[in-house]
């Protein structure tokens, strides 16, 4: 039997997860609260859902791909959300970046129904979602790791990481983007440190490459660093960096937020979540 996807949040990331669905084969329904990107997967093959509901009605296995906790439980609960309309033996992923505790608690409504849960959180980014490289970090049990493969090959060729029990998935992505985001601040001050006594960050970027300390991500990263300053100063520039900032910052207080729970101190960690709008060059003086 063919597995029927659903997917909802069709934002930076989830776009281009979505969009290999229906090529690969999967009858696919999205939603999203803009009609842009629903309109493009249209286009690819995908049949628009007004409401979540919508979705659970017409998927076997839904992705859910929003920016925080608060969303992640909007788009489930309510008479519109997608438990209202999923049936039995049906699998929600959800992609996004958030707390265990919020995976655990849609998982114990989703139970009551005979829907089963995973945290299949996701890193890599647009391109390599596009490129089908993304990995998955994976948390839930084998069985119903066993239900969402199609999904899954469908979605990239990268192995997924089944990281442990429900919830594990939820912890490796806090765990992975803390070591980012610190990465991120140590690369900032070194490029820094280069201009500062003379140095050209090529030749810094140069060495760190060739030794391993800075990675594609990293450079990535940097690059933004070397666009013309009317551009970093610009309207539409400024509103991306707040908005990776604001996600690092929550992404950061969750860690801490598991760390505390996990009864381990993170002093590193404590300090990049509140430079995270330096690192990113938001120039709202406020946010410094």
């Amino acid at each position: 039997m063919t597995t029927r996807a659903g997917f909802i949040g069709l934002g930076n990331q989830g776009k281009p997860i979505a969009a290999h669905l229906a090529p690969q084969g999967l009858p696919t329904t999205v939603h999203d609260v803009a009609p842009g990107p629903v309109a493009e997967l249209v286009a690819g093959g995908a049949k628009a859902a007004k409401t979540p509901r919508e979705v659970g009605q017409n998927a076997d296995v839904v992705g859910i791909c929003v920016p925080e906790d608060e969303h992640v439980r909007a788009v489930v609960f309510g008479e519109n959300g997608l438990l209202a309309g999923m049936q039995k033996g049906g699998v929600i992923l959800i992609h996004s970046t958030v707390l265990p505790e919020t995976v655990e608690a849609v998982s114990a409504a989703a139970a009551k129904q005979g829907v089963d849960v995973m945290d299949a959180c996701v890193t890599g980014g647009a391109d390599r979602a596009a490129a089908r490289r993304l990995v998955y970090m994976i948390g839930g049990s084998e069985t119903t790791l066993a239900k969402i493969k199609p999904y899954l090959e469908a979605t990239t060729d990268v192995p997924w990481i089944h990281a442990g029990p429900l919830g594990c998935g939820a912890k490796l992505k806090l765990c992975n983007n803390l070591n980012t985001y610190i990465l991120f601040a140590a690369a900032s001050e070194a490029v820094r440190l280069a201009k500062a006594s003379g140095l050209s960050p090529d030749v810094l970027e140069q060495v760190a490459r060739a030794n391993g300390q800075f990675t594609d991500m990293t450079l990535a990263f940097l690059s933004t660093k070397k666009l013309p300053d009317s551009v970093l100063g610009s309207a539409d520039y400024q509103r991306l960096m707040r908005n990776h900032t604001n996600i690092g910052e929550k992404d950061l207080a969750w860690a801490l937020q598991l760390a505390k729970k996990s009864n381990v101190s993170l002093p590193m960690t404590a300090l990049v979540s509140q430079l995270m709008a330096g690192i990113y060059g938001v120039r709202d003086t406020h946010k410094l």
